[in-house]
């Protein structure tokens, strides 16, 4: 006769009744431990948005004014500013939507960039 407290899936007994309950809580943790994951990449991005800003502050304040190199330490500086406000209002999730949304707009350049890439770290890494 079934014995009502077991199931065929679960050899030790409890069916349904408590069985679930480890296995749903080790799934919560996970999950609460990859959001926390999540977060502090998040910060982590924010952060080096900020240094990077914190970069182009102190290149616009040792730069010469005028002339070629200081029209150039202004672009640089012009430019790490906005990557490091890029990167602190969009964070980590705004960065990866963007790459994806280049890559299905140029699929060709971006496999050529990726086998580049692929090239490069293999000769690195070879090198040994």
């Amino acid at each position: 006769m079934a014995n009502p407290g077991h199931s065929k899936n679960d050899p030790k007994g409890g069916g349904s009744m408590g069985g679930g309950s480890m296995g749903g809580g080790m799934m919560e943790s996970a999950k609460e431990v990859g959001k926390q994951v999540g977060d502090r990449a998040e910060q982590a991005t924010a952060a080096a948005g900020r240094g990077m800003q914190s970069v182009a502050e102190t290149i616009r304040e040792h730069a010469p004014s005028g002339g070629m190199l200081g029209s150039a330490a202004q672009a640089v500086s012009s430019t790490f500013e906005r990557g490091g406000r890029y990167l602190e209002n969009e964070g980590l999730g705004g960065v990866g939507s963007d790459l994806t949304s280049a890559i299905r707009n140029n699929p060709v350049p971006a496999l050529l960039v990726a086998v580049g890439v692929g090239f490069l770290l293999a000769r690195a890494l070879s090198r040994d």
